[in-house]
């Protein structure tokens, strides 16, 4: 064991970066499928993938980084999504030399959307501060068809019809993200786009988190058959909301009584600025 260095995670990385984390973190992810999260699908000019720690040319710890641009109030801001972060044992007294090399980047937004227990109080001391992530959790159960024309589309064409220039943009961008799917439910002459993934709790593949909706306000009044869409067609039994992302709390659900810490860094950013999307939530399917 040397005294390892820190390097960025270029292209010419992302296929032994992915080895190490199917064989250091998540088994259940490939190698192939590592690297193919880190090739974001939306466009943006990124300074790295993230960075890694090396020993004598072997990866031996990694922070995975996910870059976007995003425009905020008329402005384009520069977002650095931090993810999943990686430190052999025998050198985890140099794990922080990774988190901070990624925040030392100028004039980025950090946000840390799945930090896990031990990163949560570095996260603090670094100055990143909380998202409100009150989360309800619904059974889906098969409720008869709504009368009156409630839609759940999935077919490309079909969401492309209604989509707005705003919501455009976001659902070309997440297209051929991996770890997402989309639909519109429309009602009427409204229509709302919604985001989701399937998660795993307890190890269980059970659930789906919605990430993204466009209008909660139809959303809540027609939740329940969102959650029969997903359980009739993805088998999915169980969504979970957070209640900042769907705007309240959904007829049929419940409040979990603790939910996942989300977080963020900004200078100049409000919670309410930040959400799900362009990060490892939609890219990485564990």
């Amino acid at each position: 064991m040397g005294r390892p260095t820190v390097a960025p995670i270029a292209v010419t990385d992302l296929a032994r970066v992915g080895e190490f984390l199917h064989g250091h973190l998540n088994r259940r992810i490939s190698g192939s499928a590592w690297a193919r999260a880190l090739r974001v699908p939306w466009s943006v000019d990124a300074p790295n993938h993230g960075v890694m720690l090396l020993d004598g040319g072997d990866v031996v710890g990694v922070y995975l980084a996910f870059y976007s641009n995003r425009m905020l109030n008329g402005r384009s801001e520069r977002f650095c999504n931090l993810g999943a972060w990686c430190v052999l044992p025998q050198y985890r007294l140099y794990s922080l030399q990774l988190l901070r090399a990624l925040l030392r980047q100028e004039g980025y937004h950090f946000t840390d959307l799945s930090p896990s227990g031990n990163t949560v109080p570095i996260n603090e001391r670094l100055g990143f501060r909380y998202l409100d992530t009150a989360t309800a959790l619904m059974p889906n159960l098969p409720w008869p068809s709504w009368p009156g024309g409630l839609s759940v589309i999935s077919a490309r064409a079909s969401i492309e019809r209604v989509l707005t220039t705003e919501e455009r943009q976001i659902y070309e961008d997440h297209q051929h993200a991996q770890a997402t799917q989309q639909v519109m439910l429309t009602f009427g002459d409204a229509h709302c786009h919604v985001i989701f993934r399937r998660d795993r709790r307890r190890n269980l593949p059970l659930f789906a988190s919605v990430l993204y909706v466009s209008n909660p306000s139809l959303f809540l009044r027609v939740v329940r058959f969102f959650g029969r869409h997903l359980l009739t067609r993805h088998g999915i039994p169980v969504t979970l909301m957070e209640l900042r992302i769907v705007g309240g709390l959904p007829g049929g659900s419940l409040p979990l009584l603790s939910s996942r810490p989300k977080m963020f860094k900004s200078d100049s950013l409000q919670p309410d600025q930040i959400d799900n999307l362009y990060s490892e939530l939609v890219c990485v399917a564990w």
